[in-house]
C-alpha cells in the first residue's frame, strides 16, 4: 500500500514538473497563448501601454491610422481650389528654349489672363521633375486682369531632346493647366579635352 502511494505521489510530482515546464517553455518562446491576452482598460491599460512603449490605439482609430500610412495611395498635395470657378488664357502655353549647355539656367516667362468674371486663385504650380521650377503669384488675379508665370529650367546632365511639363492648380475648369517647355540640351565637353 505504501508502494502504491509512493508510486502515485511520484507520478503527480513527474507530471505537476512536467506542466509547469511546458508552460513556461511556450510562454517564454511564444508569449501568452492569444486567448489568455484580454484588453485592459482604464489605468492599468495606460501602464500596460507605458512599459511596451507602445501607443493604445482604439479599434475605430486603427482604420485613420491605417489611412494616414498607406505607402499604396499616393496623396495629392496641392491644396484643391475652393470658391467660384473662373477661366484663364495663356498668351502661349509651350515654349522652346532650343539649345541650351548642360549646368545652365534658362529662365521663360507665361503672361496669362484672368478671363473669367470671378478673382483667379492659383493654389499650385508644379514642374514634371526638379529640375523645372515654377513662380506663381500668390495673390487673386482680378477678374480682365494679367499675371505672370516665371519658369526656371536647370538641365543639369540631361542630355539632347528634353520635354517638361508644369502644372498650374487654380479655381478654373478644369482646375489644372499644362504648360510645357522643350529644349535641346547639348553635353559639355570635358574639361582639358582638345576641340577636333
Amino acid at each position: 500500500m505504501k508502494e502504491n502511494i509512493k508510486t502515485g505521489l511520484l507520478v503527480v510530482v513527474a507530471l505537476l514538473t512536467f506542466f509547469n515546464t511546458y508552460k513556461i517553455f511556450t510562454i517564454d518562446t511564444y508569449g501568452p497563448a492569444p486567448s489568455k491576452v484580454v484588453a485592459k482598460k482604464g489605468k492599468k491599460s495606460a501602464e500596460t501601454a507605458v512599459k511596451t512603449n507602445q501607443p493604445q490605439i482604439k479599434p475605430a482609430e486603427q482604420k485613420n491610422v491605417n489611412e494616414k500610412f498607406d505607402p499604396i495611395k499616393p496623396k495629392d498635395k496641392a491644396a484643391k481650389p475652393t470658391g467660384p470657378k473662373t477661366t484663364i488664357k495663356f498668351d502661349t502655353y509651350e515654349h522652346d528654349f532650343g539649345n541650351i549647355s548642360q549646368n545652365s539656367t534658362n529662365r521663360y516667362v507665361y503672361k496669362f489672363t484672368n478671363t473669367g468674371k470671378e478673382p483667379l486663385i492659383i493654389t499650385n504650380a508644379k514642374g514634371s521633375c526638379g529640375c523645372t521650377v515654377p513662380r506663381w503669384p500668390r495673390e487673386p488675379v482680378a477678374p480682365g486682369e494679367q499675371g505672370e508665370i516665371e519658369i526656371i529650367y536647370k538641365p543639369g546632365r540631361q542630355k539632347n531632346k528634353q520635354s517638361k511639363t508644369i502644372t498650374i492648380t487654380a479655381n478654373t475648369e478644369p482646375e489644372k493647366t499644362i504648360l510645357k517647355v522643350k529644349a535641346n540640351v547639348i553635353p559639355e565637353e570635358p574639361a582639358g579635352k582638345p576641340n577636333s
